[in-house]
């Protein structure tokens, strides 16, 4: 299948989009007499659930060793869009049994069997089989979100390199801090706990009371339960069950028993982006120690999906880089995330202490994209084309209308970059889609304020008694 890149990224002219591969397969098809339908329901342990329908290429077709890994790296993405604990596939039983022996405990996305599985719905991840009339009836139950700006307020966002929390009363920002911290690979649990707990003490210094305390973070969160996340990897598995599991309800009685609410970042950047926009269908992306993804939809709600846009696969290249936590190729944290900046950094020329910690070395990269550094510019060139090409990939997936960008890495001359760069890709290669979607991000005072004023919206304030 000879696919023409049109954009290459500067520093990364292996990179093979995602959406470009795809579309190849699919003129394929349809241009196949024999082309078959295919569905992939995913189900989830609430009783929620999706179906995919699509179609690919007969069994005969000369590029039919093709299909295994369209389907896969399909699969791939609507796991870590949606969610899932068991996966139904209709329609072609040979490609059911291949993806259930690379989703197995043993199989290459082991990583995506236990996190889906255990870690995240407490039960064990399956594929397998089934007729068309098997497929079960869609069912989401999306919800609202935040939206709560009364009283006196406390927001927080918990990230990879740094902690931020804000005062707020009636909506408007009376303090807001950022604390440098490492919470990856700290054992102690106190570690988390204590840090988060002195952002919000440091937060309510600046309050006559506090009536509410809201909470973004990287990660799985069910009823402010922390189900799995990247930011306490390095706790044992013993202590995170008996410290971090619920360490929300703790710093909740600490604080007078307030209402307490924490989500996934990604859910807030997309929450904030629908309050400063007063509109629904919009995608959010941050760009930070990882890539965080949020959705909100065009009626203004949530859905119970992940959104986990760090995992989802944007690179089809054989030898694409992998990610270092769930060991897959091609997702998207290797590309839009300080991960990424630092991999295409070192590309450009730069050269780094070892022990210098990958924040460091976005601000360096930063400093000199101030400066003028060609290196610099050409490292924002090509996380802007290869951003272009993926924004296209994920309006495959999303129904939106807004795409608004946050996080470190978007920050000044080089965020600007980023999205001019993905935005003349997108008029010159998606004219359609281009004058559909449009892109945003924040002015500094609002990437600041608005996660967090997002964040503190999260908890509804008890009716007085």
């Amino acid at each position: 299948m000879a696919l023409h890149v049109r954009h290459v990224p500067a520093l990364d002219p292996e990179f093979l989009p995602a959406v470009l591969w795809n579309r190849g397969y699919r003129e394929l098809v349809a241009q196949d007499k024999g082309a078959r339908p295919i569905a992939l329901a995913l189900l989830r342990a609430d009783g929620t659930g999706s179906v995919h329908e699509d179609r690919v290429l007969s069994r005969e077709h000369p590029a039919a060793g093709s299909t295994l890994r369209y389907v896969e790296r399909l699969l791939k993405f609507l796991l870590w869009q949606r969610g899932a604990c068991s996966v139904l596939v209709a329609g072609a039983e040979g490609i059911a049994v291949a993806l259930k022996e690379i989703y197995s405990p043993a199989g290459a996305r082991h990583f995506d069997h236990h996190f889906m599985g255990r870690t995240v719905c407490g039960q064990e991840f399956s594929v397998s089989a089934c007729s068309w009339d098997q497929l079960p009836v869609p069912a989401e139950s999306n919800s609202s979100l935040g939206r709560h700006l009364d009283g006196c307020r406390i927001g927080f966002d918990l990230g990879g390199s740094d902690r931020k929390a804000a005062a707020i009363i009636d909506g408007q920002v009376v303090f807001s801090e950022e604390i440098a911290w490492d919470p990856y690979f700290q054992k102690d649990p106190q570690y988390h706990i204590g840090g988060v707990h002195d952002s919000i003490a440091r937060a309510a210094a600046h309050l006559p009371r506090i009536d509410a305390i809201g909470g973004s973070a990287a990660g799985v969160y069910v009823s402010n339960e922390v189900r799995v996340a990247s930011l306490f990897r390095g706790v044992p598995a013993e202590e995170f069950a008996r410290h971090i599991r619920r360490m929300f309800f703790d710093l909740q009685a600490r604080f007078g028993g307030v209402p307490f609410a924490v989500a996934n970042d990604g859910e807030v950047t997309a929450l904030a982006g629908s309050m400063s926009l007063d509109s629904g269908a919009v995608l959010g992306i941050s760009m930070g120690t990882s890539v965080a993804g949020g959705y909100v939809t065009p009626a203004g709600t949530i859905t119970p999906w992940l959104n986990e846009l760090a995992f989802a696969p944007v690179d089809y290249r054989e030898n694409a880089p992998l990610d270092e936590w769930s060991g897959d190729a091609g997702c998207g944290v290797q590309y839009f995330c300080q991960q990424g900046v630092n991999r295409l950094a070192l590309r450009a020329g730069f050269v780094f202490p070892a022990a210098l910690p990958l924040a460091e070395r976005l601000g360096e990269v930063q400093q000199a994209m101030q400066s003028g550094d060609p290196r610099a510019r050409a490292v924002y060139e090509t996380i802007g084309t290869c951003f272009g090409y993926s924004i296209a990939h994920y309006a495959e997936f999303y129904d939106h209308r807004h795409l608004l960008v946050l996080g470190r890495v978007s920050s000044g001359a080089g965020g600007d970059l980023i999205l001019a760069t993905a935005a003349a890709l997108l008029q010159d290669e998606f004219p359609a889609l281009a004058g559909k979607i449009s892109l945003h991000m924040p002015d500094e005072q609002k990437k600041r304020h608005g996660q967090a004023i997002a964040a503190a919206s999260l908890p509804a304030l008890r009716p007085p008694t």
